[in-house]
């Protein structure tokens, strides 16, 4: 009996053996915070609207095995929603917009504790603008999905003994789709009618210029890991004789959760 005990411990410890187990780590990350919007709509009005901006964000990363483990993916899925008004301060509007990104970046280690990364991601947008005191087109959509290239500088450093993790993003759309209305065309007559020709248009650095900036700092308070973000978010179009633009400056703060998962 205590030989068969021996045999099957002795399999298993070899069956372990033969398995390559890895672990990595994901570090996950949920932001929430507020700063200052510029919204501009020449669909709605040939007026900029100026006022808050209010953000959630939930951000996660994690090494892959790709490229001898040198390819990190991120995923990221943000809410801003606007209250804005124009410079008179006779009208409002409302706007909100939902992003998700998913990227691949490549890892570039030059010391320790810096290193660079450079990749592209997927780019999905949706969203609306409202205005309160527009009667025949009173909302305007935002639809748009972009191919973006993507870098990233992440620098581990110690202040004495105090850990910070800072990390600077841009995010650059190079190609991509946008839904647009002509200017002056309802969405009665695209949906209903049926009058929809050109409003999906191409679109690139040519016509819709934009960026995402973040910058992070990651740091340890007690036994959470918080998280200082500053997020420039530029956004800007000219396409069916359609110009608008939403530049946001916003600055963030959450908390940051890592777990190991071997496989």
């Amino acid at each position: 009996m205590l030989k068969q005990y021996a045999i099957v411990a002795l399999t298993a410890l070899l069956l372990l053996s033969s398995q390559q187990l890895r672990s990595q780590e994901i570090t996950r990350a949920t932001l929430y915070g507020a700063g200052f919007a510029n919204v501009y709509d020449t669909y709605l009005s040939p007026q900029e609207y100026k006022g808050v901006d209010f953000r959630i964000s939930r951000e996660s990363t994690r090494m892959t095995s790709w490229m001898q483990g040198r390819i990190s993916r991120q995923t990221l899925f943000q809410i801003d929603l606007g209250y804005t008004h124009n410079r008179v301060d006779n009208n409002n509007t409302f706007s909100g917009l939902a992003n998700w990104n998913y990227g691949l970046h490549y890892n570039f280690p030059l010391t320790a504790n810096f290193r660079l990364l450079a990749g592209a991601l997927i780019d999905l947008n949706g969203g609306f603008v409202y205005n309160l005191r527009n009667g025949n087109n009173p909302a305007s959509a935002r639809a748009y999905a972009n191919l973006d290239a993507s870098g990233m500088a992440v620098w581990n450093l110690r202040i004495k003994r105090y850990p910070i993790t800072l990390r600077y993003q841009l995010n650059l759309p190079v190609a991509g789709v946008m839904f647009s209305p002509h200017y002056g065309q309802s969405y009665y007559e695209i949906f209903s009618l049926g009058n929809a020709d050109g409003v999906v248009k191409f679109t690139s650095l040519h016509n819709q210029p934009s960026l995402r900036q973040m910058l992070t700092a990651d740091f340890p308070v007690g036994k959470l890991n918080m998280r200082l973000a500053y997020l420039w978010d530029a956004q800007q179009s000219s396409v069916n004789d359609i110009r608008t633009h939403t530049y946001s400056h916003v600055f963030m703060i959450g908390v940051v959760k890592k777990f190991v998962l071997v496989n």
